[in-house]
C-alpha cells in the first residue's frame, strides 16, 4: 500500500503552480474591468488545483495499465512502481474530478452563467481522456492543444468572466500567454520522456516532431508570454513587470536549447512552473496596479 508521501509525490505537487497561474491573471484582468471577487478567485483556484491533481492521479493510471510508465525518468508512478493498486489510483483520479466539478457548480451558480457547465464538462472529458480512453489524444500528438485550451484559454477567461460577467482584450491577451507557458511545462515533460514514449507508441507531440524541435518549441512556447505580458502595459503600464523574469526564462531556454535531457530535464520542470507563476503574480501585479 502507498504511503502518505508516495500519494503526495504521485500528486506532482511541482505540477500545481501551472494551475493557480491561471486564476490569478483572470482574476487580475477581471481586477482592471473593476470586477475582481476574491470569493470567486478562491474558488476557481479550487477548481483549477483539484482538476490538476485529478488530471495527474489520471495519467498515473491511464499510462500505468498501458505499461508506458515502466521506465520513465521522473516523481514515483504510483500505478507502474506497484505502490498502490490500479483501482486506487483511478478511485483517487476521479474523487479529485468529482471535487472540481462539485466546485465548478459552486462557482457556475454564484456567477449566473449556466452554460459555462458545458465548458466545464469538456475541461474534465479532457483531464481523463488525455491518457485514458481507447484513443488517448496526447498518444496522438495533442496534448499541448489540450493544454493551451483548457489550462490557458479556458482558465483564465473563465476565470474573468465569472467575476467580471465579461472579458477584455488583455484577458485574451493574459490567457494566450498562460496557456503557452502551459505548453512549455508539457513539452519540457514529453522532450523528458521521449524515448520511453516513442517505444510505448505514445506519439506525443515531442516524438512526432523530433528532439531538436521540440526544445525550439519549449523556447518558443517559454519566451514569447513574456512579450504578449510586455504588450499588456499599452493599457496598464505596471505589466512591464513581467520583464522581471525575462533573464531567468533566457536561462531555462538556454538549458533546453543546448541539450539538458533524462534527469537533468526534471528540475528544468520545477523551474517552468514556477517561472509561470511568477508570471501570473507580476502580471496579475501589473493589471491590479
Amino acid at each position: 500500500m502507498a504511503s502518505r508521501d508516495e500519494w503526495l509525490a504521485g500528486a506532482r505537487p511541482r505540477t500545481l503552480p501551472a494551475a493557480a497561474a491561471p486564476v490569478l491573471v483572470g482574476t487580475g484582468a477581471a481586477a482592471a474591468l473593476g470586477s475582481a471577487s476574491l470569493p470567486r478567485a478562491l474558488l476557481a483556484l479550487g477548481v483549477a488545483l483539484a482538476l490538476q491533481v485529478g488530471v495527474n492521479y489520471a495519467n498515473d493510471y491511464s499510462d500505468g495499465v498501458r505499461g508506458t510508465d515502466l521506465n520513465r525518468v521522473g516523481p514515483i508512478r504510483l500505478t507502474a512502481s506497484r505502490a498502490a493498486a490500479p483501482g486506487q489510483v483511478r478511485t483517487a483520479a476521479m474523487a479529485f474530478l468529482t471535487l472540481g466539478a462539485t466546485l465548478g457548480l459552486w462557482l457556475v451558480i454564484l456567477s449566473g452563467h449556466p452554460w459555462l457547465l458545458v465548458g466545464g464538462a469538456l475541461a474534465i472529458a479532457a483531464a481523463w481522456f488525455y491518457t485514458g480512453g481507447s484513443k488517448p489524444y496526447g498518444y496522438l500528438g495533442l496534448g499541448e492543444v489540450g493544454v493551451f485550451l483548457f489550462f490557458g484559454l479556458f482558465a483564465v477567461l473563465g476565470t474573468t468572466y465569472t467575476q467580471a460577467g465579461r472579458v477584455s482584450w488583455i484577458a485574451i491577451v493574459g490567457a494566450v500567454a498562460i496557456g503557452m507557458l502551459a505548453s512549455a511545462l508539457l513539452m519540457a515533460n514529453n522532450l523528458r520522456d521521449i524515448p520511453t514514449d516513442a517505444l510505448n507508441g505514445k506519439l506525443t507531440l515531442a516524438v512526432r516532431i523530433g528532439d531538436r524541435k521540440a526544445r525550439w518549441c519549449y523556447a518558443v512556447f517559454l519566451g514569447v508570454p513574456i512579450l504578449l505580458g510586455a504588450i499588456c502595459a499599452i493599457q496598464r503600464p505596471w505589466s512591464l513587470l513581467v520583464l522581471l523574469i525575462a533573464l531567468p526564462t533566457g536561462i531555462a531556454a538556454s538549458a533546453v536549447l543546448i541539450g539538458a535531457r533524462g534527469r537533468a530535464l526534471v528540475p528544468i520542470l520545477a523551474t517552468t512552473a514556477q517561472l509561470e507563476l511568477a508570471f501570473a503574480v507580476l502580471l496579475t501585479i501589473g493589471l491590479w496596479a
